[in-house]
């Protein structure tokens, strides 16, 4: 049997291609190598009664037009909105944002007034940003070394867009692509842990601090979020972000496309310079006339393939391409709450994000350490507890708390720089991850049932992300646009004719975004 196209991974984006490609009436199969299907994006019961969103654990990126295309709720997806963050503070105080506008000023006014009026004004100024990026992440990059009118034509009109804004909104745009998070944000505001905390959407997924230069743009990029339409809105999947995935597959398999699960790919297979289908690691060939990776550039194009055919430039390009993975997880099956010194008891500030970000002084140092190869010996942890909005992922009376971490550097060392093994310290990077709650929630260690540390190396194993990069890459300037993965070949192409890429690698890049799997399918339906 040959398919129209056969596509490598069975994560959101792999199964956001398929949807649409088979909506358009494309014979499509999807390959998954795991027995679960969504790649980072997944629900299991890793613990008996408890179910952990094991890698991504929000969801926000989704773009609004594919939920409606492939009417995903009608499939089971339904987003439960998180009502904001509480950042607990050293000196015993708490920064709690919630998603009350008016509150949240009363609260930041308590810190500083200065802040609160400048709160105002920065929403509006991030609003207008997000909408002049928004448009340009359901496009295919156009190429500027290119003569091709019609990608001309879409740089005009980005330019055209861009002269059309306010002048201080053109200031901004140009220092969010060039500043740090917290030079970007020491322009608006005084209040130290406001700044630390509104910096960490600024280093996720980068190997970067929170005075980095370029993490202002990821502080953009995770702003451009949205649920119902409302920007910065953040939320959890009922079910676990598992439960987004298997609504894409769905959806999917309702136009007809075929998913296989436990179905490893070895290798691409080529005829001449054209893509003519995979084989599996059991020997099964599986023919098709376009082959679309969603997995990144270096299992696609060192592992899959034979460096040899391909362009020794283009081989360069992939070589450089920075993964640089450094983020860890920690899942956690609890007997009871934790209780916050800053606010103890239950009560609504749980049923946000809880961040552990209390100084910009504390995440520069988190990265200190990350620097010279070390993990963090106090983190900074972004934790949510799905179980209080969705009591159907743990057992009555118990909770799942997910813990986000950062830094882990995959490649660790030790103190004369000496390579160390993630197998012989995982748990060590696990408790200091339960260090750093216990200095905020003592009662942390006592309520533990079980927990699951995964390092980058587990997050490389498990879900076949290189180096354990969340994003299949680093969301770095020089690796944003018309340069994401290798310049040259950011239009979801590559030198293989009929073989495309579309995971997160690829324009927009990282999250539960869905956009690179649909501009692919875009892509390939209009060649």
């Amino acid at each position: 049997m040959k398919y129209d196209a056969v596509i490598i991974g069975g994560g959101h984006n792999g199964l956001t291609c398929a949807a649409y490609l088979a909506r358009a009436g494309r014979k499509v199969v999807v390959l998954e190598r795991r027995h679960v299907l969504g790649g980072a994006a997944v629900t299991e019961e890793i613990y008996p009664g408890f179910k952990f969103s094991v890698a991504s654990y929000v969801v926000s990126l989704l773009r609004p037009e594919i939920i409606r295309d492939l009417d995903l709720p009608r499939h089971g997806m339904e987003l439960l909105p998180l009502d904001g963050t509480l950042t607990p503070m050293q000196n015993g105080d708490y920064l709690w944002r919630v998603n009350d506008h008016y509150q949240t000023r009363r609260e930041i006014a308590r810190h500083s007034r200065l802040d609160a009026e400048a709160y105002d004004e920065y929403g509006k100024a991030m609003i207008e940003m997000g909408r002049f990026a928004k448009p340009i992440l359901g496009m295919t990059p156009p190429d500027p070394t290119s003569l091709d009118p019609r990608g001309l034509l879409a740089l005009l009109g980005i330019g055209q867009r861009f002269r059309g804004m306010r002048h201080h909104d053109r200031v901004n745009q140009v220092q969010l692509l060039t500043m740090s998070a917290v030079d970007f944000l020491d322009q608006w505001f005084e209040t130290d842990v406001l700044k630390a905390t509104m910096a960490a959407s600024g280093i996720i997924g980068t190997f970067l601090g929170v005075r980095s230069p370029g993490t202002a743009y990821v502080l953009l990029h995770h702003y451009m979020g949205e649920i119902d339409g409302a920007f910065r809105s953040w939320g959890l999947s009922r079910g676990g972000t598992g439960a987004v995935s298997n609504a894409i597959g769905a959806a999917a398999r309702e136009f007809g496309a075929e998913i296989r699960m436990e179905a490893p790919v070895a290798r691409i297979l080529t005829k001449g310079e054209r893509a003519t289908g995979v084989v599996l690691e059991n020997g099964d060939e599986i023919a098709a006339d376009v082959v679309i990776s969603s997995v990144d550039p270096n299992l696609t194009f060192l592992q899959f393939l034979d460096p040899a055919t391909l362009p020794g430039e283009f081989v360069e390009g992939v070589r450089r391409y920075k993964y640089r993975g450094s983020s860890g997880k920690v899942n956690l099956a609890l007997d009871a709450l934790p209780d916050f010194r800053c606010l103890p008891g239950p009560g609504p500030h749980l049923r946000g994000a809880i961040s552990i970000s209390p100084s910009v002084d504390y995440m520069e140092r988190a990265y200190d350490d990350a620097k010279y190869g070390r993990f963090s010996r106090r983190p900074y942890v972004d934790m949510v507890i799905p179980s209080l909005t969705d009591p159907s992922v743990a057992p009555p009376g118990k909770h799942v708390m997910s813990c986000f971490v950062q830094y882990a550097p995959y490649h660790l060392k030790d103190e004369h720089g000496a390579p160390l093994s993630w197998d012989d310290h995982r748990e060590a990077f696990g408790d200091a991850v339960i260090d750093a709650i216990a200095e905020h929630a003592p009662n942390i260690r006592d309520i533990i049932l079980h927990r699951q540390v995964l390092t980058p190396l587990d997050i490389e194993r498990t879900f076949g992300l290189t180096e354990g990069n969340i994003f299949q890459g680093e969301l770095t300037l020089e690796q944003l646009f018309f340069l994401r993965p290798v310049p040259g070949w950011a239009q979801y192409t590559t030198p293989i004719d009929g073989l495309y890429m579309c995971g997160s690698a690829t324009h927009p890049g990282g999250g539960i975004m869905g956009a690179p799997g649909k501009n692919a399918a875009m892509k390939i339906i209009d060649r």
